[in-house]
């Protein structure tokens, strides 16, 4: 059979043409919601007496046919026929005859890959809210776990004040919670419905756009037939949501890679996540954060190629825009990778608590605590902070940590100290004296963790809703 646009041709494809234009290799992972698509159409096609009813029960059953045949695979789609659209007319062209060729009545196929990408990265997306949900459940976990465990907090890479490691692991579940809240926004600009839009200018058919919304669960239909056509903001809105979790994927990599170093032993990741030396027998290497950390470069390429893409086009659709589809499937599944990883991951991290706090008993962290103390005397801060500065700098040529300082060793820098700072000093103290809405104080993470599986609450219904209405 010739292309199905082949009239105006009086030449073959050169064959080279076809292997280099053609998308069908990659897009279709488009099969189902093609299909989908496709009957929603052809059954507003009969609605609006565009089509016989018995020409749309036809086309009808022969698309489930072919759905069948796609999931048995049992179709060999051919470069020839370019792209998942054409292949899967002209399998249900061969299934039903001629009247198949009905089917494209009233739509172009530039419409028909918008409306087929906008379903495919709805479902998507809900499924991303989902496995952010079980992370943050995961860290929540590790955080209710480990309310009693102190460890150095960071700033610059050099010890800063002592936190609870709850209090660490909350400020992801923070993280993610933002992402959630991106993707869910999102959602908004993705369920809308290009079909109807034609080429780029509509179409004389008098089609219902409203009912195929309605048919495929859209809740709107866009505006302008041709920004219908053209736009794709909803993939790049879901690749730059997609570079920024990976980011924050990227940061706790780090973080579980030296934390896990004999150097740091704070954690221990499972053996399950966990890769062995082809050389080195004692080695136990944290791949999977590793990877995580590497392919989020991988996700910031795919935005960045497709910004390149769209950013000189024309109005309205261009042959440029097959490039959004690679970009967008390399994204998913290179964040679904590492989002089913995360959670267990985390879920089963062994965290070594004496570690922690060896670490908080043998640094300076509560160094800040004690310009506190002797503001709270009356002090100047910034002659308390020049008091403190020269304690430090003389336990470090004494070989000594604050707590080991005798009270008149103390004095010698100021003689407002007393017996209080000992007190003071200690890290369960200096942990529990940040007790402001958003500190590091037990009361204010345990409420932070309510306030969390609140929120968790709320995205698990949301993912339940969205679930329904995509199907």
């Amino acid at each position: 059979m010739s292309k199905l646009w082949g009239g105006r041709f009086t030449k073959k494809t050169d064959q080279l043409v076809e292997e280099y234009t053609a998308s069908i290799l990659f897009d279709k992972e488009l099969a189902e919601e093609d299909i989908q698509g496709s009957i929603a159409h052809v059954t507003m096609l009969g609605k609006q007496g565009i089509l016989p009813l018995d020409d749309v029960e036809k086309i009808k059953d022969g698309l489930h046919r072919v759905l069948q045949r796609i999931n048995r695979n049992d179709i060999e789609f051919s470069i020839s026929d370019e792209d998942i659209h054409m292949n899967i007319e002209k399998t249900l062209i061969d299934d039903v005859g001629p009247v198949g060729g009905k089917l494209h009545t009233g739509r172009s196929r530039n419409d028909q890959v918008a409306t087929d990408m906008h379903l495919w990265l709805r479902k998507r997306v809900v499924e991303f809210v989902d496995m952010l949900h079980k992370l943050q459940s995961a860290l929540i976990e590790q955080a209710k776990a480990n309310l009693d465990t102190i460890l150095p907090g960071y700033t610059h890479l050099q010890r800063a004040q002592p936190i609870l490691f709850a209090h660490h692991m909350m400020a992801y579940v923070s993280m993610f919670g933002r992402d959630i809240e991106r993707l869910q926004d999102s959602y908004k600009r993705i369920n809308m419905l290009p079909l109807g839009a034609g080429a780029l200018a509509g179409t004389t058919f008098p089609i219902d756009r409203h009912f195929v919304a309605s048919q495929l669960k859209f809740d709107r239909v866009y505006e302008n037939s041709l920004d219908a056509v053209s736009d794709r903001d909803f993939i790049l809105e879901f690749l730059s949501h997609a570079s920024i979790i990976m980011m924050h994927l990227s940061r706790i990599s780090e973080e579980l890679i030296m934390w896990s170093s004999t150097e740091f032993h704070f954690i221990e990741l499972d053996d399950a996540f966990c890769t062995g030396s082809s050389i080195m027998p004692q080695k136990k290497n944290p791949d999977v954060p590793e990877l995580v950390r590497g392919k989020t470069g991988r996700v910031y390429g795919n935005l960045v190629g497709l910004l390149t893409v769209l950013k000189s086009l024309p109005l309205a659709y261009n042959k440029d825009m097959q490039e959004d589809k690679e970009g967008m499937f390399d994204t998913v599944r290179t964040l679904q990778g590492a989002l089913q990883l995360f959670a267990p991951m985390i879920k089963t991290m062994k965290v070594h608590k004496d570690r922690m706090r060896q670490a908080v008993n043998q640094d300076f962290s509560n160094a800040t605590d004690i310009a506190d103390f002797l503001v709270g005397k009356g002090l100047p801060f910034r002659q308390a902070h020049e008091v403190i500065g020269k304690t430090v700098l003389y336990c470090i040529q004494q070989g000594k940590y604050l707590l080991d300082l005798t009270l008149e060793e103390f004095k010698q820098f100021s003689t407002l100290f007393d017996d209080r700072i000992y007190d003071v000093l200690q890290p369960e103290n200096v942990v529990n004296a940040r007790n402001v809405y958003g500190g590091t104080a037990t009361s204010q993470v345990t409420d932070a963790i309510g306030r969390a599986e609140l929120e968790l609450e709320k995205t698990a219904l949301w993912t339940k809703e969205y679930i329904e209405r995509s199907r």
